[in-house]
């Protein structure tokens, strides 16, 4: 499967998504059916085992292989004062991943995760998008197919994850672009700005919002003119996932902003992916809601990294493994009632 060579192409591949397998589904419900407990007794793990095994094509599936992939990226946006940190710590975080100090290291390792780490050209941040659009072209195709190629075909489960200071403001714009709404709807603390530092944060998305009015009928041009490279990587890595039928655990707010953008270029190209979690950034929730997904874990998070998504492999392999590897009644000798 070659990598798409322009935003053309990017959009060509929603039109003709891969579904899940419907016989699969079948089978996978009928046998949830026959699992000794009572009928519903597992609550949201069934319908996260079923809809697993939709999407691997097996009634009886298993996770085995988990990725986790954080993508790093600078925004020049950032240099407005819209984050608590300065841009460097972008940098020091990525060598803490490398060196396995973060959260989502032990996150990945706690559930069984082959982790990877992408930096996407940290020494020239995007331009600041309330001046020009945030990356050309050719650049966000280069961002998403860094994305596209990160996935590992052999994965069977996936969860993407950030780093970059400053990206809550152009998951913001991102919003308020796709969803409508004033940036003052969509605009949060993000690492823990102040007051001033909010109230330039909502006027920055503001500004980017006026700029780029002319695009924000275009989800990709949305993404390229307020986004970051981070968050096409995201993107990128969310759409070769559907095509190769790999599920996606969604992480926080500037995940769910990222993945965002393929659900508003196309209704149901999402339907591969669940939400990990709600972050304790307001806006995730709405925009969840906005996107149809209903978080499996809310538990506060504000970390990004892929930490909630990852928290949730956990609960996904609970589900996977009660649908697997229960006994029907049949086979356990039990007594229906």
């Amino acid at each position: 499967m070659t990598q798409p060579a322009d935003l053309a192409a990017y959009r060509a591949l929603l039109s003709d998504l891969p579904a899940p397998d419907v016989a699969a589904l079948a089978e996978a419900t009928e046998r949830n059916s026959q699992l000794t407990k009572p009928p519903g007794a597992l609550g949201r793990l069934e319908d996260l085992a079923i809809w697993y095994a939709g999407w691997r094509g097996n009634a009886r599936p298993s996770i085995e292989t988990p990725q986790v992939i954080v993508f790093a990226g600078n925004h020049g946006v950032a240099a407005r004062g819209v984050s608590a940190f300065p841009p460097e710590v972008t940098v020091q975080m990525v060598a803490n991943f490398e060196a396995g100090g973060a959260a989502i290291n032990q996150l990945a390792t706690c559930f069984g995760a082959r982790m990877d780490v992408h930096a996407l050209r940290l020494d020239e941040p995007t331009a600041d998008f309330t001046t020009a659009p945030a990356m050309s072209e050719a650049a966000v195709v280069e961002a998403l197919n860094t994305g596209w190629a990160a996935v590992d075909v052999a994965s069977d489960l996936l969860v993407v994850g950030e780093m970059g200071i400053g990206n809550t403001t152009p998951a913001a714009a991102i919003s308020a672009a796709l969803c409508g709404g004033t940036a003052a709807h969509w605009v949060g603390r993000g690492t823990g700005v102040d007051d001033t530092g909010l109230s330039l944060k909502v006027q920055v998305v503001d500004d980017g919002l006026a700029r780029h009015a002319s695009a924000l009928g275009d989800p990709f041009e949305v993404l390229r003119c307020l986004g970051g490279r981070e968050l096409a990587a995201m993107t990128g890595a969310i759409l070769r996932a559907r095509l190769l039928r790999i599920p996606v655990i969604l992480d926080g707010f500037i995940c769910t902003a990222a993945a965002s953008v393929l659900e508003f270029a196309q209704k149901g190209a999402l339907d591969h992916c669940i939400a990990g979690h709600v972050s304790a950034e307001a806006a995730h929730g709405q925009l969840l809601y906005a996107i149809g997904k209903e978080p499996v874990l809310a538990l506060g998070l504000r970390l990004g990294e892929g930490s909630g998504g990852a928290l949730a492999i956990g609960v996904l392999k609970g589900a996977v493994a009660c649908h697997s590897g229960m006994s029907t009644f049949a086979e356990a000798g039990v007594s229906e009632g």
